[in-house]
């Protein structure tokens, strides 16, 4: 089953933005484990959005796809300037604290969570496909 939806920039989507994943989690017999790692990778995602494209007016789309054992997230952003996540350089844990730079932190969580991260700009619209392969579900 795949389900798509619109949202508001603004961190007040984030309610809207799990009872949509509640639903396609119970649609699609999800397990916990999941539901936790698609609420976390979208909720990173989503803010980052809100939070370096503020005053952007447009509507972040996000869509959920099962296809047997395969899950495919996507998030559309529109009118935005690049920022191609699988680039980000490696966050480093191993480093003191006191040495690291703010940030990807996030970043990092989801390229440890998903198996695949596409990424695609064109026309001022950054697309994020992120893909899992689901195991005994």
């Amino acid at each position: 089953m795949n389900m798509e939806n619109t949202f508001k920039r603004e961190i007040n989507s984030l309610d809207k933005i799990f009872d949509f994943i509640s639903e396609f989690s119970i649609q699609n017999n999800l397990d916990e484990s999941t539901v936790f790692t698609i609420n976390l990778i979208i909720e990173e995602l989503f803010t980052n959005m809100v939070k370096y494209h503020i005053s952007n007016p447009h509507k972040v789309f996000i869509s959920l796809a099962k296809n047997e054992d395969v899950l495919t997230i996507v998030l559309i952003d529109y009118d935005v300037e690049p920022f191609d996540l699988t680039k980000v350089q490696e966050y480093d844990r191993h480093k003191p604290l006191e040495a690291r730079t703010p940030g990807k932190l996030g970043i990092h969580f989801i390229k440890k969570m998903m198996d695949n991260i596409e990424y695609d700009y064109k026309d001022r619209q950054s697309k994020i496909t992120l893909t899992k392969y689901l195991r005994n579900e």
